[in-house]
């Protein structure tokens, strides 16, 4: 690869020669780290003579001219080949590095806010997308039971609840323990510490059980439902079951939202009574009676509370495994999008997980439940 530069006062002129491609960019770097340090104005890169072009070669092209953005100077590509020319339209252009104590221009923020608009609207146009299938997938599977697939809803009950059930256990009664610890502090004050189970009881039914109970089921199953089938839409085997006319949606996100709704009341109820049984301890510790925390607990909720849990869980559990199945559908390319999308799951999910609790209560309190 040769590099020949004239200079023409202000404007300097790069004309490439040969191969740009990943054995030329050592020296196009060193190039153009020697270039972009002289004053010039105006950079015309002539292309004419240039051979082949590989992924490397574009990375250098785009970022000399985000460079020069930066820099506010002209960059300008000339004479490039047509073939070449949608070899860099592939790739996406990289955005000008703004370096310390420069202003971003104007037209770089409008171009920032229309790209977060398009991207917007195209996760807003999948999300419909996604939640239209499901349903039509789930009013089907009901007028037609024999479509389901039944064993998969099995094995993810299985997946899910059972294996699943020592790590909610484990912390529900960590969790249990932890409360009734620390609220006998406080209450030790005034001499009721009995009402430790009052609170450890409520807390537990009506917010902590579901609440922590899908976080973790986000942190376990949510992203391993992103990524199974992120993988799968990686190795292409998603496109090859539509192209059998075979719908992902009915095969793999319906089992698995399934199973989780079905098995989360069961992990709820585990978390609830394993934190009792943390909070129990406590109290005998302290040297309170079995009958005492259990008449303490019983007159201190009541059905509509654990009821109003069980229904915030399940909603929570859709939401969850919609989350983790969606972003594992509309994985992109590569094994780091796997992991990408993996991520998104968990974070999305508990954060939807923490904006439905949000409006849970504000219902909950407006209709005095």
């Amino acid at each position: 690869m040769e590099f020949q530069v004239d200079y023409k006062g202000a404007e300097v002129q790069l004309n490439l020669r040969g191969r740009l491609d990943v054995h030329a960019a050592g020296s196009a770097w060193r190039l153009w780290e020697r270039l972009k340090s002289e004053p010039w104005r105006v950079l015309v890169v002539n292309a004419a003579d240039l051979q082949y072009l590989d992924g490397a070669g574009v990375a250098w092209l785009q970022c000399v001219a985000a460079e020069s953005q930066a820099l506010r100077r002209d960059c300008t590509l000339i004479h490039l080949a047509h073939r070449f020319e949608r070899l860099m339209a592939i790739y996406e252009p990289v955005q000008g590095i703004v370096h310390e104590g420069q202003q971003r221009s104007l037209r770089y923020w409008l171009e920032g806010m229309g790209r977060s608009v398009a991207r917007s609207g195209q996760a807003l146009q999948r999300l419909v997308l996604f939640t239209g299938e499901l349903c039509y997938e789930f009013l089907l599977v009901v007028l037609r039971p024999g479509r389901f697939r039944w064993r998969d809803f099995l094995d993810q009950m299985e997946q899910v609840g059972v294996n699943g059930a020592g790590i909610v256990a484990l912390i529900g009664f960590l969790l249990g323990l932890i409360l009734a610890f620390q609220s006998a502090i406080p209450m030790s004050q005034f001499g009721v510490e009995i009402y430790v189970a009052n609170m450890v009881g409520l807390s537990l039914l009506r917010e902590l059980g579901p609440l922590i109970t899908n976080v973790v089921l986000a942190g376990r199953s949510g992203s391993a439902f992103a990524a199974e089938i992120g993988t799968m839409q990686v190795n292409e085997e998603l496109a090859a079951l539509q192209t059998m006319g075979l719908s992902p949606v009915r095969f793999l996100v319906l089992p698995r939202m399934l199973g989780m709704l079905f098995v989360s009341p069961v992990l709820m109820a585990l978390f609830s009574f394993m934190g009792l049984i943390g909070g129990l301890v406590v109290l005998l510790l302290m040297g309170y009676p079995l009958v005492a925390y259990t008449n303490q607990v019983a007159g201190a909720v009541s059905m509509a509370d654990a009821a109003g849990g069980m229904i915030k869980g399940m909603v929570f559990a859709l939401l969850v495994a919609g989350v983790g199945c969606y972003q594992g559908i509309y994985t992109g390319s590569g094994a780091r999008s796997v992991g990408v999308s993996t991520t998104r799951a968990v974070v999305n999910g508990i954060l939807l997980i923490a904006v439905t609790d949000g409006a849970f209560a504000v219902l909950f309190y407006a209709l005095g439940i």
